[in-house]
């Protein structure tokens, strides 16, 4: 794939540059701040972008908004964000747009180089990656307003791996139960959380982390 990235760490930078070379990915652009992002994205635009939250002059939400703005102008472009540390409304913000060729990443998780390299190629493909640690603190921060209270052990983990944008075959598969227990516990977790039902994977993964960010 074609990737384009926007990251202040020159040596961050060039390590990323090197490990999508080296798996076979068209690096078009590799700048050092948002204002660099937008111009390379408009010059060619790439099937997918990674780009740091916190970005120069003043390294606070550059990058974010950056992000926001692809995802408005380019809406094909998937949009990949690494943050340095889980911030609650940057997640709700960068989904706003919807939730299809969108991912929010713990900087950390790059260091875990098949989960960024597979995160990575979901967000191209069209889908919603959220790092787990996001979804589990998002979780237990809202457990407090129920009715999250409500959901069984059960229901909460499937919630927990709906939320990091995994499809049915892969909950099934990561929990170690069949696909018809996985459909059973999110029509109850959907039930719960008085969320429409809808056939659209993505927009549920939305309705569920805006939910969450509430």
């Amino acid at each position: 794939m074609r990737v384009t990235l926007a990251e202040d760490s020159t040596l961050l930078r060039e390590g990323l540059v090197r490990l999508l070379a080296e798996e076979g990915h068209e690096v078009l652009a590799a700048v050092g701040d948002a204002t660099a992002l937008t111009a390379a994205v408009a010059a060619r635009p790439p099937d997918v972008v990674v780009v740091d939250i916190r970005m120069p002059p003043t390294h606070t939400d550059e990058g974010l908004r950056a992000a926001v703005e692809i995802r408005e102008r380019w809406p094909e472009v998937g949009v990949l964000v690494l943050s340095q540390h889980i911030e609650r409304g940057y997640a709700a913000r960068l989904l706003d747009a919807g939730a299809e060729r969108v991912g929010y990443l713990l900087k950390d998780r790059v260091a875990e180089v098949d989960e960024f390299l597979d995160a990575l190629v979901r967000v191209a493909a069209g889908g919603a990656v959220i790092d787990p640690e996001v979804v589990r603190q998002l979780v237990v921060r809202t457990t407090r307003t129920d009715p999250l209270a409500r959901l069984t052990p059960r229901e909460r983990s499937v919630l927990e791996a709906l939320a990091q944008g995994w499809t049915n075959a892969a909950i099934a598969q990561r929990l170690h139960v069949s696909m018809s227990a996985v459909e059973k516990n999110l029509n109850a977790v959907f039930d719960k959380l008085d969320l429409p039902r809808t056939t659209d994977y993505n927009r549920r993964i939305l309705a569920v982390l805006h939910y969450l960010g509430a």
